[in-house]
C-alpha cells in the first residue's frame, strides 16, 4: 500500500489547517487504496479565536493541534523521511502561511519551518510527487522556487499569485474544480478554499489533486 504523507499545521482555518480540507486529504487518499501517514512540526502557534477572528494572545502547539485531525496518530515531522512516505500532501489553511512558512508575513521573502524544508527538499531529490492545496503552494514556493521554479497555483487572486511568482516559482491560474501539474517537478496544487464557495467545490479539487498525485508515484 502506497504512503501519503500528510503535513497538518494545526487545528483550524485561521492558525492551523483548514479542517474541511485536511478531512477531505484524507478521504481522498483512502478512496485511492493509499495510506496517509499523518506529520506536524512540534512548535507553539498563537491562537486565534474562531468565532471573532481575533488572537487569544496564547498559544498553543502544532503537533497536538493536528493530532486532533489525524485522530492521534500523527508522528513529529523530523522523525520522518522521504524513504518513509511515496508522496507528500499539504493541505491549506492560514497555518501553512504562517506555522510552515512566514509567507503570511514575508510574502516572497519568507523562509519555510526547518523541518518542513527538509522533508520538501528530500522529497524533490528522491523525486518523489509533493501535492499542495489552497495557500500550502506558497511553501512549496519559497522551498523550491529559487532552484526549481516549480508551476503552481492558488487560485486566481492576483496579490498572492505576484507572490508566489517572486519566489521564483511560476504561477499558472486555475478553477476550482481544477489542478495544475507541473510533470517535470511532479508538484500537483490546486486552490481549494482559495476560491471554493461550499465544500463540494474544495472537494472537486482536491480529490483530483490526491489521484494524479498518486498516479505520479512511480
Amino acid at each position: 500500500m502506497k504512503k501519503i504523507g500528510v503535513v497538518l499545521s494545526g487545528c483550524g482555518v485561521r492558525d492551523g489547517s483548514e479542517i474541511h480540507e485536511a478531512v477531505l486529504t484524507l478521504l481522498a487518499i483512502d478512496r485511492n487504496g493509499a495510506k496517509a501517514v499523518c506529520m506536524a512540526p512540534d512548535m507553539e502557534f498563537n491562537v486565534v479565536n474562531h468565532l471573532n477572528m481575533n488572537d487569544t494572545g496564547t498559544t498553543r502547539n502544532v503537533l497536538a493541534e493536528s493530532a486532533r485531525i489525524a485522530r492521534g496518530e500523527i508522528s513529529d515531522i523530523k522523525t520522518v523521511s522521504a524513504s518513509d512516505i511515496d508522496a507528500l500532501v499539504l493541505p491549506g489553511g492560514f497555518g501553512a502561511a504562517k506555522n510552515l512558512c512566514s509567507f503570511a508575513t514575508a510574502g516572497d521573502q519568507g523562509t519555510v519551518q526547518a523541518e518542513v524544508l527538509h522533508l520538501i527538499r528530500e522529497m524533490t531529490k528522491a523525486k518523489k510527487p509533493i501535492c499542495a492545496i489552497c495557500i500550502a503552494p506558497a511553501v512549496l514556493a519559497l522551498a523550491l522556487g529559487k532552484d526549481l521554479s516549480p508551476q503552481l497555483t492558488i487560485g486566481k487572486d492576483q496579490g498572492t499569485a505576484q507572490a508566489i511568482a517572486g519566489t521564483g516559482s511560476k504561477h499558472v491560474e486555475c478553477e476550482v474544480t481544477e489542478i495544475v501539474v507541473d510533470q517535470e517537478n511532479l508538484i500537483v496544487s490546486t486552490p481549494a478554499y482559495m476560491l471554493a464557495n461550499s465544500i463540494s467545490e474544495a472537494a472537486a479539487g482536491i480529490e483530483k489533486a490526491i489521484k494524479a498525485t498518486i498516479d505520479l508515484i512511480k
